[in-house]
């Protein structure tokens, strides 16, 4: 019996073993990985997809990261530089080389930062480089996404027809925006069965950033337009996993069983913008900064629309507030005026000045 045992594990270690090359091992699409990674080797190419395809899991967050690091990849190419040697200098010189605003630059830094983490991680690196570079200095007290007023909003809504169900699904998903304070992400997410009547009345369960998930009450007005483009759509409750509001099949005035990708609510509401004539400044973010608003200024207590706006940080909250924070006309026009003859003639240069 033992001999047999033996035969068996002889006969086992005579079996041809195929030696995979290192990426095929990994399971790493080689042609995929940038240049940069692929010279670094098989440890730099596993942490570049661990990190990106296994740590990130919301899409629009690892679409941004991963463009960042190409984008740093792809310049530390052109600067003929290897992974292994970057230095905090050259993270320093490729963020100051980026035409970008202060909070793009953050994004990049941040991006780059988990990037290496991985790569020092994995050994394909010896240090992070990017861990000693400071991002500048940015600090607001205000967002910049205007905000849109009642007046202009129902200017909007009066400018969508409601003959079509084309035009029953626009206003109604752009109604949801005004009556809910959501970002247009958790619009776009919403199902059939995410609306859901809870013996008194209909709620909206949205899932928002970061997979937290919260309800918001339907109000009677944006109920009659729910129902109303969920009848014309021929939606039911049998279509449950299906998507709230669906896109249109090409430009003939019927909608198909696909949902509306941000994307694609985004261009219906510039497109709804233009033909009422408002500024093509504002955007769906601009409801939540008017919800948000409105209701600190009838005195609902900021812990309620921190809630409401599912902000983990009041601080947050407080970004959108944009009561008593704008520069008026008739605030400048209330600084004096110290010469009015400049407006006719320029002022002479003061004795030894030229």
């Amino acid at each position: 019996m033992h001999e047999e045992r033996a035969g068996e594990r002889q006969d086992a270690a005579l079996v041809p073993v195929e030696v995979v090359p290192g990426n095929q091992a990994l399971g790493l699409r080689r042609k995929d990985l940038p240049a940069a990674i692929r010279e670094a080797g098989h440890a730099s190419g596993f942490a570049y997809e661990e990190f990106l395809f296994g740590q990130i899991r919301n899409p629009n967050t690892r679409r941004a990261y991963q463009a960042a690091i190409n984008r740093f990849l792809e310049w530390l190419r052109q600067q003929d530089l290897p992974l292994v040697k970057v230095a905090p200098r050259d993270v320093g010189d490729y963020l100051d080389s980026l035409k970008l605003s202060i909070p793009s630059k953050k994004l990049h830094r941040a991006a780059l930062n988990h990037f290496f983490d991985f790569q020092v991680q994995r050994h394909a690196v010896v240090l992070n480089p990017v861990s000693s570079v400071r991002n500048e200095r940015y600090q607001v007290a205000e967002g910049k996404t205007p905000e849109i007023t009642v007046k202009q909003a129902r200017r909007l809504f009066g400018a969508i027809e409601g003959s079509t169900v084309v035009g029953l699904r626009d206003r109604a998903a752009i109604a949801v925006l005004a009556y809910s304070g959501s970002r247009i992400g958790a619009v776009a997410r919403l199902r059939r069965q995410d609306l859901v009547h809870e013996g008194d009345q209909w709620v909206l369960c949205f899932t928002d950033k970061g997979g937290k998930h919260r309800k918001v009450p339907v109000r009677h007005d944006l109920q009659r337009m729910l129902f109303g483009y969920l009848e014309a759509a021929g939606i039911t409750e049998l279509d449950g996993n299906l998507p709230l509001f669906r896109s249109s099949k090409g430009k003939k005035m019927a909608l198909s069983t696909a949902g509306m990708t941000d994307n694609d609510l985004q261009r219906m509401f510039k497109r709804r913008l233009r033909k009422a004539g408002l500024p093509p400044t504002l955007s769906p973010h601009s409801f939540r900064v008017a919800a948000i608003t409105n209701l600190l200024t009838q005195g609902v207590a900021l812990e309620d629309v921190q809630n409401l706006a599912n902000h983990a940080d009041p601080r947050t909250t407080r970004l959108y507030d944009r009561r008593q924070r704008k520069v008026t006309r008739n605030i400048v026009e209330r600084i004096p005026v110290y010469a009015e003859s400049w407006e006719t003639e320029p002022p002479s240069p003061v004795s030894g000045e030229s």
